[in-house]
């Protein structure tokens, strides 16, 4: 059964253990893919990095960041899951398969980034580097870069006035330093998606502004 999402990868494996782990969720038993995820989650993260500097010379760091964290994030991996019914493959405790964990998107994406991992393990870099850049061709060939961004605060407001839901809560939780070099800790809570983020800045706004850039990460929002 796994021959057709090994071809779906265009990879086939020399240790099929590698393939078993990367399919295993902690809740069947060990050994599972979280070691395989953590491997998956350095190597795509360098992949991605590498295409996008290679494909936007012009662009700066900060861009091509917001790029990658678009790339990389649960809900590319839980697309990209779907695209290779990878669901159907994995190992689930019996709690999970009820409660339907093979469609649940943490799960499916974990999985997915265990899948680069194994990848790496069994056959190199560039056997990995060749699965990923396959799986993601579409998505990098769509990039607009140039598109006008506008602040984080703004975008995450657009983003869930678009689906009608009510607007973040900013909470200040900390402020620390003396007055001249003061540090603030602002909280982004989403209660209707249950996300919270924290930012750090040298103003309110500033930390606001770098938690609601983490919740447009979560969100999967360019």
């Amino acid at each position: 059964m796994t021959k057709r999402l090994e071809r779906a990868l265009g990879h086939s494996f020399s240790d099929a253990s590698l393939l078993r782990t990367a399919l295993t969720h902690r809740s069947h038993g060990l050994p599972h893919n979280e070691r395989l995820e953590f491997l998956g989650d350095a190597v795509l993260n360098g992949i991605v990095a590498k295409e996008l500097f290679d494909r936007f010379p012009d662009q700066q760091e900060g861009i091509l960041s917001r790029l990658r964290s678009n790339l990389v994030c649960q809900d590319t991996l839980h697309r990209l899951a779907l695209s290779l019914a990878l669901g159907d493959f994995l190992k689930l405790g019996e709690g999970e398969l009820k409660s339907g964990g093979n469609n649940r998107p943490s799960i499916l994406a974990d999985a997915m980034e265990a899948l680069f991992g194994a990848v790496w393990a069994d056959a190199g870099f560039d056997a990995a580097s060749g699965v990923i850049r396959r799986l993601y061709g579409k998505l990098f060939s769509e990039i607009v870069p140039e598109k006008p961004v506008k602040d984080a605060k703004s975008r995450l407001q657009e983003y869930l006035q678009g689906r009608k839901l009510p607007l973040p809560k900013y909470l200040l939780t900390a402020t620390e330093g003396e007055a001249h070099a003061q540090q603030f800790q602002v909280v982004c809570q989403i209660e209707a998606l249950k996300i919270e983020t924290t930012g750090r800045g040298g103003s309110r706004r500033a930390a606001e502004q770098m938690a609601a850039e983490g919740a447009l990460e979560r969100l999967c929002v360019p």
